[in-house]
Formats: structure tokens, sequence, C-alpha cells
């Protein structure tokens, strides 16, 4: 494939920044088992956060949206999905779990590709975990759900089992080659997508894929906080990141760095946010009300103070109604509803 051919990698040129970017992901990997040392049951309820925060927010950028409770209820209770949005939703949670508890023993191969994608259509009468069977485009669409521009090929549907070996083929020889994984597993995200090997569901297994090379080169930051809610955070220029160095990529004439450097920069955000979080519940410093704000303004959607509370626990809950009022008298939030079925809103 493109990205992870021989020639395409020997021709990857790094600027000074990009070699400072690299610099600074490599010590927060080293500092990363300091951190996870300090405080499991701190760490325990981060992970509970980040899953929620990760089912929520992959399904959100490809407009799968239900109620935050309803999500909270399929993730941690694991209810019963009840209508199509939230069968797609459960399909992620338990495909994500198998990435958290088995993704540093599971290959990289096509065969786990499959099986992800087969486990996000778990509750839905559609197959999953088969190759796309037609051809089929990257487009944008308008309100109506006109298509108003094609973005991107993808490779046909005949040539795609080929392709898919080809990538992780290209892939294990990379490493064998000693190649740093944090420079391929970008690559690896981006052949994929370009490829586009299913109908539907290519976005979420691409994320799920996400989580998986991490987690086998050592990078745990996905399991505290959530990669997907900086890819929703950040969305436009995720996009355009992908839709950059997607341009002539059949031709392999195509420019990585964009999307490289994008992906770096949501993996090291992710890596400052939780070495700031842990840090300071170690530490015992920094202002409890401050970090209370710091959480309601990570938020993208309504959220109730017991979503607060799993993220900043040795907080209380009188603490944190009292900095919810401060925060809607200053025009920060809005609330919405009475007692204990209140939910917040962001107000960005």
């Amino acid at each position: 494939m493109p990205s992870l051919s021989s020639k395409h990698l020997k021709d990857m040129s790094f600027t000074p920044a990009d070699g400072a970017m690299l610099r600074s992901l490599g010590e927060s990997l080293g500092k990363q088992k300091l951190f996870i040392k300090q405080r499991p049951e701190i760490l325990e309820g981060l992970q509970t956060v980040a899953a929620i925060e990760s089912t929520e927010s992959s399904n959100r950028l490809e407009g799968i949206v239900a109620p935050q409770a309803r999500i909270k209820a399929l993730v941690k209770d694991r209810v019963e999905p009840r209508n199509r949005s939230e069968q797609e939703i459960a399909g992620y949670r338990d495909a994500m779990e198998l990435i958290h508890q088995a993704g540093k023993d599971m290959p990289v191969s096509s065969n786990v590709v499959l099986q992800l994608h087969s486990r996000l259509y778990t509750y839905i009468s559609e197959e999953g975990g088969q190759w796309k069977s037609i051809d089929n485009e990257i487009v944008e669409r308008d309100a109506g759900g006109n298509i108003t521009r094609v973005r991107f090929k993808a490779v046909s549907a005949v040539g795609t089992p080929q392709a898919m070996q080809d990538l992780v083929d290209n892939y294990a020889l990379a490493l064998a080659d000693g190649l740093d994984p944090i420079v391929i597993i970008p690559l690896f995200v981006l052949d994929f997508l370009c490829i586009h090997p299913f109908r539907d569901g290519n976005g979420r297994v691409s994320r799920l894929l996400t989580g998986q090379l991490l987690y086998r080169a050592g990078y745990d930051v996905g399991r505290y906080i959530s990669l997907e809610r900086r890819f929703l955070e950040t969305s436009e220029t995720y996009y355009e990141a992908l839709e950059r160095s997607s341009q002539r990529w059949h031709e392999d004439k195509h420019d990585v760095m964009p999307w490289v450097r994008y992906f770096w920069g949501v993996i090291l955000s992710a890596y400052r946010e939780f070495e700031e979080r842990v840090g300071k519940i170690e530490a015992g410093s920094g202002s409890k009300s401050k970090r209370v704000r710091e959480a309601v303004g990570r938020k993208v959607v309504p959220f109730r103070s017991a979503d607060l509370k799993n993220e900043v626990p040795d907080v209380s809950r009188d603490t944190i109604r009292m900095v919810l009022r401060k925060m809607k008298k200053e025009g920060r939030i809005k609330s919405e509803g009475h007692g204990r079925g209140v939910r917040w809103i962001p107000l960005k």
C-alpha cells in the first residue's frame, strides 16, 4: 500500500518540530508506567469515563446519537439496546471492550479487522465481518442527504481483499525493519481509510484499530483518556487532515504528514491531560474547584453531576454542585430539568 511501501517510508522526512513532537511522545510513554502505578483506584474511574466518552464520540462522528443517559447505561450497565442507534452503540461498546481486554495480544491481521467489524453489527440484522461487495466513495452530503461532492474514490471491491492483506503485511515488514510504531501507526490508519474496505463502519473500525495498534506498541493512554473524544472535539481538523493526506493516494504521490502530525498531536494532548489529572490527584495540588471547571470544559454534550464525580472522585458532591451553580451564573453552562434528573449543557 502506498503509505507503508518501503519506497514511501524511505522518502519520509521530518522537520525539527516533528522531531520535537516525537521526543515528547517518547517522554510521555516513558512516564506512563509511573503514573499508572500511582493510584489504581483513580485510574479505574478514569477508564469508566473514557469508555463512555469513546463509545459516544466515535459513534457521534458518524451521526449515530442517543441520549447520554442511555449511552452511559449501555456502556456501564450493559442494558439491552432499544433501537437501531443503540444497537450500533452497543456493538461499538463490545468491540472496544475486546480491544481493551485483548488488544495487545491480538495480531494485526485481516481476520482481526473482519472480527472487529463483525462485533459492530452484533445487534443488527445486517451481516458484519465481510468486505464490501460493491465499489464505494467517500462523499459529502447536504442536510437533505444529497451528495454534494465526492471527496475520495476508495479501492474497488474486487481489489479490497488483496489491498487489506498488503496493508497488514507491509505493517509487519515496517515493524521488522525497526521503524518506530508511532510513525507507522498513523500510516496504517490512513491507508485503511483510503481502502475503505467495508460498505459501512469504516470510520469506527479505524478508531478501534487505532486503539489496538497503540496498545500493542505500549501506548495505553486511550484506556484513561478518550482519544475518540479528542477526534470529535477536533473533527473539522480530523477530516481536513485526512482529506489533505489522501489526495493523489492512488498515484502514490500523497503527503502523509498532515494526517501524521494531527494524529501525533491528538495522542500527545491525551497524554498531557492524563498526566495533569493523575499528577494533580497524586500530589493533592491544584484547586478542586478549578479541576471541576476543567472537567466541565472537556464536555461536549449534556452531562450530570455524577459524570463529573467520576472524573474528580476526590471532590465532594457539594463542591461540584457549587461550581456548577457558579458556572451557570457566568453563562458557561445551563441546566435542564430538576433535582436528581438535572442535566447540564455546555454553552460554547
